[in-house]
């Protein structure tokens, strides 16, 4: 309960992402049910308003400035949003994709990690974002995950972000994100897995209130390497690492084959598994909560949560966009907060 000396509630900023995509129509739709101010997006007004017509539905963008955030905002009505303005350089398009307007999107994308860093902003939640054409604009860009490492980054060599993916009943970690398959398992490091298990075990702890956490652990290779059969990362990297934490009084169970980790029977017993590449995995969990998954960024020095689907540049401006992962992503974020 806030008493007279607690500091003032902070909102969540939400990134419209790729302004030709879905992002906008999901902050609008987001908008259409009344909001006590616990959410605050971060783009262009004039995309906001400019989609909002196209979908025939009414908003009343009120644009403020980051001072705003700290005071309580006041409670909003049905169709009303704040808004930090952050220009685009050139007006979007649905589903028609510019390259002009990448710095804006990486822009909002700052303007969110500072607030958090800042303490203005309890959490920032991002909207889907289109790597093709970031990169096309000659800006190197592998995802969200590495580029909010990167803009959070301390001197702490341990620092390392973890991407984790959530649906309810399901939540699945990955040691590698963007990489293209043969590169992943150079990757598969002994240093690698120790500190990410140990930030996973850490995460579901401190921001998921689990106080001993299970995890299962997959393996690289088809079988699990089968014995040495079929590789020896399993043999040589994995169980090393694995056998060291447990001792540290971390449960683990692995190295599991991934064709039979995803089972009722293993999955019921588990708080999160801990996938070695990004296909292993999330194919998994989106087949289990699709639209109503969440990214989340583990290891940062903020909370950071985000759509688990792409850009739907298709559905741009047409109004028929789920807004089920949004909603789930908020809930996350305020539960980890409070959890934290």
């Amino acid at each position: 309960m806030a008493t007279a000396n607690s500091p003032p509630p902070r909102p969540i900023v939400i990134t419209a992402g790729e302004p030709a995509g879905i992002g906008p129509d999901l902050l609008i739709k987001l908008s259409q049910q009344p909001s006590n101010a616990g959410w605050v997006a971060i783009t262009d007004p004039e995309l906001l308003e400019q989609r909002a017509r196209l979908m025939g539905m009414e908003v009343d963008i009120r644009s403020i400035k980051t001072s705003a955030l700290d005071a309580p905002l006041p409670p909003l009505q049905s169709g009303q949003i704040y808004c930090l303005p952050v220009a685009l350089q050139r007006p979007a398009v649905p589903g028609q994709l510019d390259r002009d307007n990448a710095m804006q999107v990486l822009a909002t994308l700052d303007l969110a990690a500072q607030l958090c860093l800042e303490q203005r902003a309890h959490a920032m939640v991002t909207g889907p974002v289109q790597k093709s054409v970031i990169n096309e604009a000659g800006i190197a860009f592998s995802g969200h995950t590495e580029y909010l490492a990167e803009k959070c980054s301390t001197t702490d060599q341990n620092f390392q972000p973890l991407m984790m993916l959530a649906t309810p009943g399901l939540r699945v970690a990955l040691a590698t994100t963007h990489l293209a398959l043969r590169e992943v398992p150079a990757q598969i490091t002994q240093e690698r897995i120790e500190r990410l298990l140990v930030i996973l075990h850490q995460a579901l702890q401190a921001q998921f209130g689990i106080g001993k956490p299970h995890i299962l652990v997959a393996g690289l290779n088809p079988h699990a390497g089968e014995n040495g059969h079929l590789g020896h990362e399993e043999i040589e990297v994995i169980t090393p690492v694995l056998n060291r934490l447990r001792e540290q009084n971390i449960q683990l169970t692995g190295p599991l084959p991934a064709d039979t980790l995803f089972t009722p029977k293993l999955l019921e017993t588990a708080d999160a598994v801990f996938a070695m590449y990004h296909d292993q995995g999330l194919p998994v969990l989106k087949h289990k909560g699709f639209s109503k998954a969440v990214n989340i960024t583990l290891g940062l020095p903020i909370i950071r949560t985000s759509v688990d689907h792409g850009t739907a540049l298709d559905l741009a401006g047409t109004g028929q966009a789920d807004i089920g992962s949004l909603r789930y992503a908020l809930k996350v974020a305020a539960d980890m907060q409070q959890a934290g």
